[in-house]
């Protein structure tokens, strides 16, 4: 067997990768995560007119597109939308409601407490720390910026 150097191994990576078209997916993307946002502007202004405080009317705003998500996600089609969208459905908290879901159903056959509950966050955990640590780090300059 050949030793592969990491050039190799870059060049035949690249080789192997499908070919993306920039120019399609990046309006595409910007397009599907702009109407999920404007569901949950939709929701939060229905929610408003009714007389909702805008705290209670955001709340439910978030547990409806986190609901819907993680039903589009059980019955298959959150997946096939993130194929044409892109990164435009994985922005959006639909994407982390998609990912703690896919999560749990790919690991309901190891039981609940075994399977679900050790393995649920398994895609979003990096997302939760890395995001807990960059928002110490933005507090900690925003601190000493703002005095």
């Amino acid at each position: 067997m050949k030793n592969i150097t990491p050039e190799i191994y870059n060049q035949m990576s690249q080789k192997a990768s499908p070919k993306s078209n920039v120019k399609v997916n990046v309006p595409v993307a910007f397009l599907v995560g702009g109407l999920i946002c404007s569901i949950g502007a939709i929701l939060m202004h229905v929610f408003t007119a009714q007389g909702m405080a805008e705290t209670t009317a955001s709340t439910w705003t978030s547990i409806i597109l986190v609901g819907l998500s993680s039903v589009l996600t059980g019955l298959g089609k959150y997946e096939k939308i993130a194929k044409h969208a892109g990164a435009g459905t994985l922005v959006p908290i639909t994407g982390f409601s998609n990912a703690i879901t896919s999560s749990a159903i790919e690991a309901k056959s190891e039981g609940f407490i075994l399977g679900v509950g050790a393995k649920i966050f398994t895609l979003a955990g990096p997302v939760i720390l890395y995001g807990c640590f960059a928002s110490v780090i933005y507090g900690v300059i925003y601190y000493f910026i703002s005095g």
